[in-house]
């Protein structure tokens, strides 16, 4: 029975955009259906539930679309994303649970869950051909699923009493990888070069992710106060280090071109630095603090920590879990290929 209802639905987007390749209404159709059955694509519900209004704004472009529903009260006040991170973007995402699940929507498929135990799952790096991505735990060890190798986890006593590995970012050629603390040290594995670090520096507020440089030689690091911190050939363009802030920031992004970066606050406000400003979420009242952005198209990707999604982007969004959140946590997003 569903057959004709997507077909309806496919006239309209067709009568809407004259234009669209069949392809392209395919994707509006499948990217804006709410999830249903096991998380992500399954065999018994495919992409999920047709949702014909979503897909018509996809299409006419009418951003931003919040695309998470409120779901506090399903959640609990403990659930939260803490961060997007960069990745190859306009393809679909992967979200990571604390528990080390992985969640992919649109074409970002979950390749395999993380067996943390009772640590928590931290952050999800993709590869750069999109087959595969690494999950690291604050403890500092990494599980490689797909094309993503695996060179080594932390050494227990390479982290100080309470220090935590917040963050993980792949080397060029993906035969590396360093780990970022909320300390502020770097630590590198593989061929993944070591270009320096806040180790031993007093910090005005814990790094809480980290984005390498296109061509691999470079990396920056953020911090809750709004400090960057770049190192190798990573272009400082600014920061929000001591200035008065709304809401603390939670990460970094680079701009398309890599000339500059966007800086994201709690509160949804978004600091541009030689970046095109594309829209924010401050002043308007949010169900839960923006914890990440991701690049996503010509533009970013904002998440909640509801995991209501935020777009300013000429892409259409590719789901999310709201309405049908984990047993545990959202910890990360990161863009698929």
């Amino acid at each position: 029975m569903a057959a004709p209802f997507v077909s309806a639905a496919a006239a309209l987007l067709r009568a809407a955009r004259p234009d669209a390749s069949p392809t392209l209404v395919r994707a509006w159709l499948t990217s804006t259906a709410t999830d249903a059955g096991a998380p992500g694509r399954d065999d018994e519900f495919g992409a999920g539930i047709l949702d014909p209004a979503r897909a018509m704004a996809a299409a006419s472009g009418q951003f931003p679309v919040d695309v998470g529903d409120p779901v506090s009260s399903l959640v609990g006040s403990s659930t939260e994303i803490r961060e997007v991170s960069a990745g190859v973007a306009g393809g679909g995402y992967w979200m990571l649970g604390a528990d080390g699940a992985v969640y992919g929507f649109g074409s970002a498929r979950s390749l395999g869950n993380a067996a943390v135990g009772p640590a928590s799952a931290t952050d999800l790096e993709p590869t750069r051909s999109g087959r595969g991505y690494w999950v690291v735990d604050e403890r500092g060890r990494v599980f490689a699923f797909g094309d993503a190798v695996w060179r080594g986890n932390v050494a227990a006593d390479r982290l100080a009493s309470g220090e935590r590995v917040t963050s993980l970012s792949a080397s060029r050629s993906g035969a590396g990888y360093w780990y970022f603390t909320d300390r502020g040290r770097v630590l590198p594995f593989g061929d993944a070069p070591f270009l320096g670090d806040m180790a031993g520096r007093a910090l005005n507020g814990p790094v809480l992710g980290s984005v390498p440089t296109p061509s691999g030689a470079g990396y920056y690091m953020v911090a809750a106060d709004g400090g960057i911190f770049a190192f190798g050939d990573a272009r400082f363009a600014g920061s929000m280090g001591g200035r008065p802030l709304n809401a603390a920031v939670r990460s970094l992004v680079p701009d398309p071109d890599g000339s500059g970066y966007w800086l994201v606050a709690a509160d949804g406000g978004i600091f541009a630095f030689d970046a095109p400003f594309a829209g924010s979420m401050g002043g308007r009242r949010l169900n839960r603090p923006i914890t990440g952005m991701v690049a996503y198209g010509s533009g970013y990707l904002m998440a909640g920590g509801d995991g209501g999604v935020f777009a300013f982007s000429d892409l259409p969004f590719a789901g999310s879990l709201a309405g049908r959140p984990p047993a545990r946590p959202i910890v990360a997003i990161a863009a698929g290929a």
